[in-house]
């Protein structure tokens, strides 16, 4: 549990598997509207906003969420709830968000892979299109780090492809960082590996954690409170440069692959949300990235903010997407199946 200096009781994202019970402490979703109990009508209609999480409660973007949501709604002066929907890494609650109502009520923390891996792994009529939503605002990046339990005598890239064997890896879903990365490093590494997908970091922590899997690609603030114990071993991260956080551990990168893979978050509403609405949402959150506990939050949990507005967002993706695309079919890898 993290308790900042505000009071605020917010969980470690490594400390995810413990998240019914923290949570049960802090007093459920975050956000109780500190201004709204006064009887002032504030934001639009003075109801309640909720914010959807394409997860199961105890990952990164349900616990970012859970963190903005009391700064904004201490600014707004209306409740922020944070409601789950988890399944197909964020599509259910994407879908759902699409067909509400654009009147700022409804919001989603977007995790940025669904726009730019995802659609490499599924049919055209199944991706989702940025274009039904509208970006308020981007939140933070993190990395991904490829990890091992001890007992795998496991310690570098060159220990895998020592191996002599096939290797299993498990990935947080199909059409996420966690499979595109390890699928990158294994076949430019010339590692013959098979991917096995779980719903969500977790999951995949705990399969690696009990040998399931050889190896798990998995965001670095869920699995660094395992590293820092030494129950888990980091093979390489997946940043372009060494994160501060694992100052010891070396980069795919520098062992010699292409394969610079980041996590990206963003705020988003249905596609004709008005303007002037979109505006207050914003300035809300750029208040809330102010905030002096969230600020920590992010230092607690190894995300980079990447704060930036809407378009700029939507620029960042559509240049992922572009990128990622060319990789994938520079190596042949097909995602969501073996090569």
């Amino acid at each position: 549990m993290t308790r900042t200096a505000a009071g605020r009781c917010w969980p470690a994202i490594g400390l995810g598997l413990a998240l019914a019970v923290s949570l049960t402490a802090c007093g459920g979703n975050l956000g109780s509207g500190g201004s709204a109990g006064s009887g002032t009508a504030e934001f639009p209609g003075g109801e309640p906003v909720t914010i959807l999480v394409g997860a199961d409660p105890g990952g990164s973007t349900d616990l970012i969420a859970r963190a903005l949501a009391e700064p904004a709604s201490d600014d707004l002066g209306v409740p922020v709830v944070v409601e789950n929907r988890p399944g197909a890494n964020g599509a259910i609650a994407a879908r759902e968000l699409a067909t509400a109502a654009p009147d700022g009520h409804r919001l989603m923390i977007f995790n940025g892979s669904l726009a730019y891996i995802t659609p490499l792994a599924v049919s055209p009529e199944e991706a989702v299109d940025m274009a039904d939503y509208e970006i308020i605002t981007g939140v933070s990046q993190d990395d991904y780090v490829l990890v091992t339990a001890p007992s795998s005598g496991l310690r570098t890239v060159q220990d895998l492809v020592n191996a002599g064997r096939p290797i299993t890896y498990g990935t947080t879903g199909v059409g996420t960082g966690s499979e595109l990365s390890q699928a990158l490093l294994f076949h430019q590494a010339g590692v013959p590996a098979s991917a096995v997908p779980f719903d969500g970091g977790s999951p995949t922590l705990t399969a690696v954690l009990g040998g399931q899997v050889d190896v798990g690609s998995i965001q670095l603030g869920e699995a660094v409170e395992q590293i820092r114990a030494g129950t888990l071993t980091p093979i390489v991260t997946f940043a372009r440069q060494r994160p501060s956080y694992l100052p010891d551990t070396p980069t795919a990168v520098e062992a010699g692959y292409d394969v610079p893979v980041q996590q990206s978050r963003a705020v988003a509403a249905p596609k004709g949300t008005p303007p002037a609405v979109l505006d207050r949402l914003r300035a809300s959150f750029q208040k809330a990235f102010a905030d002096d506990a969230y600020r920590r939050f992010n230092t607690d949990n190894q995300l980079t903010p990447n704060e930036v507005g809407g378009e700029e967002l939507r620029g960042q993706w559509t240049g992922n997407l572009d990128s990622y695309r060319q990789v994938t079919e520079q190596y042949g890898i097909r995602l969501g199946g073996e090569r």
